[in-house]
Parts: structure tokens; sequence; C-alpha cells
């Protein structure tokens, strides 16, 4: 009679092999000394073993280890897993899929290259079968190896969307599961971000309602993926930036309610989403104005710092560049104040810049508006930016244009005056080229061009000026009598005493 327990021995020790290498990769101290150990080889032939669990810990303890490096994940890929893997993810029981999905999952995210390799192992249509499962913990590990898959290129967004994961998706924005729902809005947003027609997709199959309708969920982690994707889909064109309006998601407030949501990232999410619509047209950045949607930004800006403020930042700008009506409605609701702020008070140069950047676009509309800037003492902060030799060449750029801009609309001349004494050379051009505008008309300035000792400060740039500013400054100079030019001039000490030599010869003679 044959006796069975050397089978039943020799499956607990497989057994206990798995599920202890299992325990041991999910501490990343241990897993050098697995690799080291050739664990990678030893575990392939336990994925098609006759028990389903050793088949599970198995596929476990790979997905640990792809999980932990790129170097592990390719190791996987080049020990011929994955076709494996996808063999079994169609015939295993859910708990098995689960894993399986787990491990692409960890293979794929680490670069286009492994996440191309899932992809070529046919993992595809098995893991959108996966979404039709009907254990919702499957469906959420099919979308979190679909999410890594397209987050890297286009081309494997593209392969995600033609494997018909798309519809399957959108139901899953459907299923109670609040897991499911945040995973599969994540991976609507990886597909959408790459291009518009990758974007169109996830429209032409009705998934942006679902989406709006999840903005005001008690959830704070699902409405932080809801307002990515929103915004992932807004950003690429006007007729899709449309489709998210129509929603309804501005009219009744519910992006806005957003921006004083308890969680960071949701606030944060939620003004890139906004920034991402207004920045298209003049009717969306008016829509969004028209239901309030400015001064919750402007609300946001003052309460969030570091790069949160960002996005706010940006939609600012958006809005008030379009005309100078709502570039008035910003000011009015002191929009200008939080962006000084981001420009004095943020330590990071890329949000400074965005501040100097919609500052500009606030005040380049008219003289009115240039005002507001220059009485805000706007334009000796962005000198000082420019001025500032840690200042990023980003910066510096951003800075000057603001100011060419905006000093070209300003006749503030009591802003500007400070300014011709204390600016750099690239900066007083401009500020000299709108005094000669100013002054030939306005009596009143000119009287208090020469107490400022603007006039002063004209005849010292006179001796090495050239080209366009010597121009401005011949405008200028004609419009004061010549006795006063002369005794502003740098040499004019020098005249004085010549004369006196002249008067004293005269009298010798």
């Amino acid at each position: 009679m044959v006796s069975f327990q050397v089978f039943e021995k020799y499956q607990a020790a497989r057994t206990a092999f798995v599920q202890t290498v299992a325990e041991l990769a999910h501490r990343p101290q241990n897993i050098e000394a697995l690799q080291n150990a050739g664990v990678m080889s030893l575990l392939r032939p336990l994925l098609l073993d006759t028990v389903a669990s050793i088949q599970q810990s198995a596929a476990l303890a790979l997905g640990r280890l792809a999980n932990y490096s790129e170097e592990l994940a390719e190791a996987v890929v080049m020990n011929e897993v994955l076709p494996q893997l996808v063999y079994s993810l169609e015939k295993q029981n859910r708990f098995y899929k689960k894993t399986a999905a787990f491990v692409l999952k960890a293979v794929a995210k680490h670069s286009p290259q492994l996440a191309k390799a899932v992809v070529d192992a046919k993992s595809l249509d098995a893991l959108v079968g996966c979404l039709r499962e009907f254990e919702p913990s499957v469906k959420e590990a099919a979308c979190w190896a679909l999410g890594y898959i397209a987050r890297h290129t286009a081309p494997l967004a593209q392969a995600v969307v033609d494997s018909g994961a798309v519809p399957l998706l959108v139901l899953c924005l459907q299923e109670p599961e609040l897991s499911l729902k945040r995973i599969a809005a994540s991976t609507m947003g990886e597909i959408c971000k790459h291009s518009s027609e990758l974007a169109q997709v996830v429209v032409d199959q009705s998934g942006v309602p679902f989406l709006a309708q999840l903005v005001c969920h008690h959830d704070s982690k699902l409405k932080r993926q809801v307002a990515q994707c929103l915004s992932q889909i807004a950003k690429h064109s006007v007729d899709l930036a449309e489709v998210v309006v129509e929603t309804e998601i501005f009219t009744q407030t519910k992006l806005f309610s957003c921006l004083k949501d308890s969680d960071s990232v949701v606030r944060r999410n939620a003004a890139t989403a906004i920034r991402e619509v207004v920045k298209h047209s003049p009717e969306l950045a008016q829509l969004v104005v028209n239901n309030g949607g400015h001064a919750a930004v402007i609300d946001y800006i003052n309460k969030a710092k570091g790069g949160s403020r960002l996005p706010g930042i940006m939609t600012l700008g958006y809005i008030a560049a379009f005309s100078p009506t709502l570039a008035t409605i910003i000011i009015t609701t002191q929009g200008i104040r939080p962006l000084k702020d981001a420009l004095i008070n943020e330590p990071e140069d890329h949000i400074k810049s965005a501040a100097a950047w919609s500052l500009g676009q606030v005040g380049r509309h008219s003289p009115d508006h240039a005002q507001a800037l220059a009485v805000a003492d706007v334009f000796r902060r962005l000198v000082e930016v420019f001025q500032n030799k840690n200042s990023s060449f980003d910066l510096k750029q951003k800075a000057q244009r603001a100011l060419k801009s905006v000093m070209q609309k300003c006749t503030y001349y009591k802003a500007l005056e400070p300014l011709l004494l204390t600016s750099p050379p690239k900066i007083l051009k401009y500020i000299v080229a709108q005094f000669a505008k100013i002054l030939p008309t306005n009596p009143k300035a000119r009287k208090s061009f020469v107490q400022s000792k603007g006039l002063q400060k004209i005849q010292e740039l006179k001796m090495g000026g050239n080209g366009d500013l010597m121009q401005y400054i011949e405008i200028i100079n004609k419009k004061f009598p010549p006795e006063i030019v002369d005794y502003y001039s740098p040499n004019y000490a020098e005249k004085l005493l010549q004369k006196i030599d002249t008067n004293d010869d005269d009298v010798k003679a």
C-alpha cells in the first residue's frame, strides 16, 4: 500500500516556503537577502502549483518583490513570470486574480518599458475581464494595474482604451464600494491626461456626469481623485471644458465648496480643475466669475501656502487676462493682495513667477488697472524680485515682462518717480518711456518730476544713454526750460566755473 504521507509533507513544505517568503518580502530589509538566494527562480514554478493557495502565496511574494524596486520588477519580467500570471489570471479563483493583478501593477508602475512588458504579455484582456467580476476587490486590483499601465505614455493609455476598459471603469464609479470608486476615478484620470482624444473616450462613455455627482461626496480621498480627473479632462480643449461645465458643478457651486474642504489635497485639486476650465475662453472665465468662483479662489489663495497656492494664482491670472472687466472684478474683490503676498513671501521661485505673471495680467489693460497695482506697491516688489541675485532666470523674466506690460499703461506718475531713482537699467527704460508719454500733457506731473529729482536722474542717464532711451530723454527735456535742464545736468557746476573764468579774463582785458 502506497503511503501518501510524503506527498502531504511535500505540500506542507511548499506551503510553508511560499508563505514565509511572502512574509519576508513584506519587509524591505529582507529583500536583498532573498534576491541573493535566487528566490525568483524558486517561486516561478510554484505559480503553476496544483494547490491554489500555494499559487496565490507565490504570486503575492513576487508582487511584493517587484513592488520594491525597478531592478526586481525587471527580474520578474526576465524570469518569464508574466505569461504564467496572465494565463492563471483567467483560470483561477478571485483570491488569485486579486494577487495576480497586484503583481502586474507592481511591475508596471516603475517605468514605461516595464508597463509595456506587462501589455506585451497580453495582460490587458485578462485585467478587463477582472473588471467584469462580481468581487469588488478583484475589480479594484485590476483598476490599479490598468491605472499604472496607462499613466506612463499615450500609447499605453491607448492600449488600455482599446482593450475596452473605459465603459467598465465608468460602471465601477457607480459601485457602492468607496475604494473601488476612488481607483476607478484615478485610472480614468491617468487615461485622460495624455490627450484630448483619450479624454474624449471617457466623455463619450458618459463618465463626466458620474464624476460630477461625486464632487460633493463625503469621502475626501474620493473627492481628490474626482477633481483631478475632471481637471485632466478639461485641460485639453474648450469643448472638453464645456462638457465639464455642463454638469453644473459651477452653477451649483459644487466645486467651489471643495476649496474649503478639510483635506488640503481636495482643495488643491479643486483649484486645479477650476484653472483648467477658465484658461480656455472668456466665456468660461465669465461663467466662473458669475457664480462667485473668483471670490472663492481668492479666499483659497489667502489661506493656502506653498505649492497649493499655485493653481489658484494661475486661475486669477487667466481670468484677468481675458478682458478689462474681468481684471477689474479681480481688483475689486481684493485679488491683488494674495498675489502680492505670494510674490514676496513664497520661497519657491516658480510660485513667485506665477504671481508675477498673474499681476501682469491684472494690470496690463488700462491706466486704472495699472494704478491699482501701483497703489498696492506692486511695482517696487517686482523690481526687488528682478534685482535679487538669487532669483531664477524665469522669475526675472516674468517680473520684467509684468513691469513692462503694466508700466506701459501706468499714468500714475507718483508711483513711477521713486522707481526712477532705484531701478536697474533694463527696467529704467520702461519708466523713462512712460514719463515721455505722461509729462508732455501734464503740468502737475512735470513739477513733481523736478521736485522728486526725476529730472536730475534723467540728465545722469543722458550721459551714458543710447538708442531709444536717448529719444525718450530728449522728449522729456524739451518739455522743460533749457536753464532748468542745464541746472540739473551733472556738468552744470563746471559750466558755471568756466563762466567765472571767462568773466575774469574779460575784466583783465
